[in-house]
């Protein structure tokens, strides 16, 4: 499906390219503010704080890109590949998705919750770089490297079963939301649900078409391949969260923001990564890269964000977006010249 949608792409002439790409960003956006509005309409009619719709029904949504990139990698034989993306797209999410956002507009901050939740990141985080080491030879892993077995992988699967579990649970608690809920019980959460899905499924389709289009323009423009590579496909599979995030910060429900990049880069360790590995009888492959660079990297973002939850108080302003998309941009750029 993926290669005939990038033959079509490719036969397209300019002036239909273009108007592909203009079409998808308005349905893009559009199927961003349906997301935004009907998971905010969820929040209130089940009594649940944004922050927590944002960790679990809108991240798992925003998650697919990542999640369907890595499983392919995986079957077609590219193990590395598979685990690169979770990777990096926890840098991403977590430094320039968040940070932007932030910069957009504060961030309102559950610190109770958001500190739960953050912990539960991080230690995400932690889980998968000791899932990667070779315990038996750790004095190999800068030049050998190491990897996720498949039993880790389905380990994963498990506790992500169990976090999903959690979540529910501390959802059905006494609310500490830092906004009043006016929780709605008599209206259609139903109907709403089936809204916020199909947003989600908009984000998720148009950002599937638009980024091979936005590649085919870069090529016939001459963009040298190694900087299309290095921005717009990295950049390609992070685009729902995005739009998610810039969106529910331009319309002051940065909890939401929040939540959904927290529970995205959960996902992409207990559903991305163990999903990958599961299918995978060799597991995924950790190069020696990984452990110079990619998995310090990941971990010192991680860090940053633990740290902006204790120091920042009842919300992440525009300094600490700042220092976020800050972190991004220090570890993409060290990464570059490690190489």
């Amino acid at each position: 499906m993926e290669q005939l949608l990038e033959h079509l792409i490719k036969d397209l002439p300019n002036l239909f390219l273009f108007l592909v790409i203009a079409g998808t960003l308005y349905t893009v956006g559009k199927g961003a503010d349906i997301l935004v509005e009907e998971a905010v309409d969820l929040s209130k009619k089940w009594g649940v704080p944004k922050v927590l719709i944002g960790a679990t029904i809108v991240s798992l949504g925003t998650t697919l890109p990542e999640a369907v990139v890595s499983v392919l990698a995986a079957v077609k034989g590219l193990p590395d590949l598979a685990l690169g993306n979770a990777v990096g797209s926890i840098i991403c999410d977590t430094g320039l998705i968040l940070g932007i956002a932030a910069i957009i507009s504060p961030l309102p901050l559950n610190r109770e919750m958001v500190n739960r939740q953050g912990w539960l990141q991080f230690g995400a985080g932690c889980l998968l770089v000791v899932g990667c080491l070779p315990l038996s030879s750790l004095e190999t892993i800068f030049e050998k490297g190491g990897q996720l077995p498949q039993s880790f992988g389905f380990i994963f699967l498990i506790l992500l079963a169990v976090y999903l579990w959690f979540t529910i649970r501390w959802s059905s608690g006494p609310s500490t939301e830092t906004d009043e809920m006016e929780v709605d019980h008599g209206s259609n959460s139903i109907l709403a649900l089936i809204k916020l899905v199909f947003g989600i499924a908009l984000v998720v389709i148009s950002s599937w078409v638009l980024i091979p289009a936005v590649l085919e323009v870069a090529e016939r423009v001459h963009v040298p391949e190694s900087i299309i590579a290095a921005t717009l496909v990295a950049f390609g599979t992070s685009l729902p969260e995005l739009v998610t995030a810039v969106t529910a910060a331009r319309k002051g429900h940065g909890e939401l923001a929040i939540g959904n990049v927290i529970g995205a880069d959960i996902l992409n360790v207990l559903f991305v990564a163990g999903a990958s590995a599961a299918i995978t009888n060799g597991g995924l492959t950790a190069p020696p890269h990984f452990f110079r660079l990619l998995f310090p990297a990941m971990l010192f973002v991680l860090l940053v964000f633990r740290i902006g939850i204790f120091v920042s108080g009842t919300a992440f302003k525009r300094p600490f977006g700042f220092v976020l998309v800050s972190a991004y941009i220090i570890v993409t750029v060290l990464s570059y010249v490690a190489m």
